[in-house]
Order: C-alpha cells, then structure tokens, then sequence
C-alpha cells in the first residue's frame, strides 16, 4: 500500500458492534484514512448485523454451528477475507479463538482490542474481574494478534478510572468509551504508515515500540 491509497479494512464482530460502528464514523468523517470493505460477524441475530447493514457496510454472516469444526468455519472465514481486499483485519468483539495457522496468515495485518490494561486480565470477564481486586484503574489495549491469546505486542492502552460504587455494567460502559477513541487511533496511525508490525517487534515513527502507549481518560471520572 502507497502512502496515499486508503486503507481498506475487514472487520470481524460477534455482538453489538459498537467498535465496529466507531471505527466505521471514523472512516466516513475522514478522520483516518481508512475504509470498511467489509463486516463479517459468526452470529446472525448479533445487533451489530443491523448496524453495519444501517451504515451501508457489506455485511457477511458465517456462522460457526454451520460447521461441524472450527477448521471449516476458519476455511469458509478465509475464503470471505479473500473475497475482497483486505490490508488490516480488525477484531472488535471477535469472540472466537483463531488458529496459530490463521492468525500466521495475517500476521502483522490483524489488531484486536481486549478491555484490559494488557498483560494483566486476559481472557473473559475483566470488569468483574478488576473490581474484585479492588484495582483502581483499567483500561482497554490496542494489540497486534499473535497465536496466544491476549499476548500480542500492545500499541495503545486507555486507562480509566474506576470508581466507588461501580458496577461491572458502568466500569464496563467507562471502558467502551474510551475504546471508541483509541481503536480508530491505532488504525490511522496503521493508514498512515507510522506503525508497522516487522520482524517480530511493532515499530512506531521509524523507532520500535518497547512498551505500550498510554492514554488517560481521567476526565470519564465526570460521566
């Protein structure tokens, strides 16, 4: 990609799409280089179906229990990818494992975002999980994907506040806000050339990218 074509994006939901919709606003305002070519989602009554098909996205469901294992779910999600050009696949709310094999073939070439400050709280259920530690912030992480899971190198990390009295529901809601905002960023900055994932290591403006990037969203504290 030249560094004035556009940059066209696959992404890959399962809920409400609400990333999804973000990155989407974003490309339409020209506020990142980037376009949607195509939603593809693995569940056919997930909200954000109609939401992409609202905003004029092409819209493709797979779903997995079409398939008896998930290497022919992966084969039939390959051949939609390669249906169209893609130059970033973009998970958001992608609730499915991928194989070593898939993510192999996009390496480099797919993000995802996970609602934690990365290392800490991979998997499932972050926000119940940092109240019950009593933690005081979290956050969201922007990460090139890897074959581990939630262990791909982080670019971009919002931290929030969390306050008392929240609920898993309104820490959970503090997060999603600030991950409409870092999300797009990390694409553009994908758009505009200034990250690169090369030779194992994310490299940000010509110089690689030891550690993660912070944004403070200290401000959500007023919401």
């Amino acid at each position: 990609m030249s560094v004035h074509e556009t940059l066209p994006l696959a992404i890959l939901i399962s809920g409400r799409g609400s990333n999804m919709v973000a990155i989407a606003r974003a490309c339409a305002q020209r506020r990142i280089d980037a376009r949607v070519n195509q939603v593809i989602c693995d569940q056919a009554d997930a909200a954000g179906v109609l939401r992409a098909r609202e905003l004029g996205l092409a819209t493709n469901v797979i779903q997995r229990a079409q398939f008896t294992d998930a290497a022919g779910f992966e084969t039939a999600l390959l051949r939609a990818l390669d249906a169209q050009a893609h130059e970033l696949v973009v998970l958001a709310g992608f609730m499915r494992i991928l194989s070593p094999q898939f993510v192999a073939r996009y390496a480099g070439r797919m993000l995802n975002i996970h609602p934690s400050l990365l290392p800490a709280y991979r998997g499932l259920n972050t926000h119940r999980r940092v109240l019950a530690a009593g933690d005081r912030h979290h956050g969201a992480s922007v990460h090139f994907v890897t074959a581990d899971l939630d262990a791909g190198p982080v670019v971009l990390q919002s931290r929030v506040p969390v306050l008392p009295g929240d609920t898993e529901k309104t820490l959970a809601a503090r997060v999603q806000e600030s991950e409409h905002i870092i999300y797009p960023n990390v694409i553009g900055w994908v758009a505009q050339q200034r990250l690169v994932f090369r030779e194992g290591r994310v490299w940000f403006d010509g110089e690689p990218l030891d550690a993660p990037m912070v944004e403070e969203f200290l401000a959500l504290a007023a919401d």
